[in-house]
């Protein structure tokens, strides 16, 4: 496989690390409050653990796109399916979120990232309308998305160019 045009993991914002591991460790100071014995060091060796874990699950998430696919975690879209697409901020990315947003759509949104993409599709037998991915490099990922497609576009041999 070629290395990709578009990578990018979906790692969490720095400050949501100490804002955490914060939260954790005065739970766990609640649970040994007045608490003797094994219950006053437990919640900290189980709990701060336990949140590091939790926040390397939610940055696991990868986006990258190849000359013949676009990957979104496990899942892999092949480009000759992509009909058009629009990187989305702001509000009309609120809006494809939420009125605008079709119940059969693929959907990978994190909260902690501005932007996104929406990928049209234009395989008749696939029932999802398009791609909602969220990114920190919308406009980056829609023409990584764009040159992908356009280099996986069939020649047309009934027309040449003079």
């Amino acid at each position: 496989m070629t290395s990709g045009s578009f990578r990018e993991r979906m790692y969490l914002p720095w400050w949501a690390w100490p804002v955490t591991i914060a939260i954790v460790a005065l739970m766990a100071a609640e649970i040994h409050l007045g608490a003797p014995g094994v219950r006053v060091w437990l919640p900290y060796v189980l709990g701060i653990p336990a949140a590091v874990g939790f926040l390397l699950w939610l940055g696991r998430l990868r986006v990258e796109v190849t000359e013949e696919r676009f990957e979104v975690d496990d899942a892999a879209l092949p480009v000759e399916f992509i009909a058009e697409v629009t990187p989305l901020t702001g509000t009309p990315l609120r809006d494809a979120l939420s009125v605008g947003l079709h119940p059969l759509a693929f959907v990978v949104q994190r909260p902690w990232m501005r932007g996104a993409v929406k990928v049209d599709l234009n395989d008749p037998a696939d029932p999802t309308p398009y791609w909602i991915v969220s990114t920190r490099h919308p406009e980056r990922l829609a023409e990584a998305l764009r040159s992908a497609q356009g280099a996986h576009r069939p020649v047309d041999d009934a027309h040449p160019v003079s």
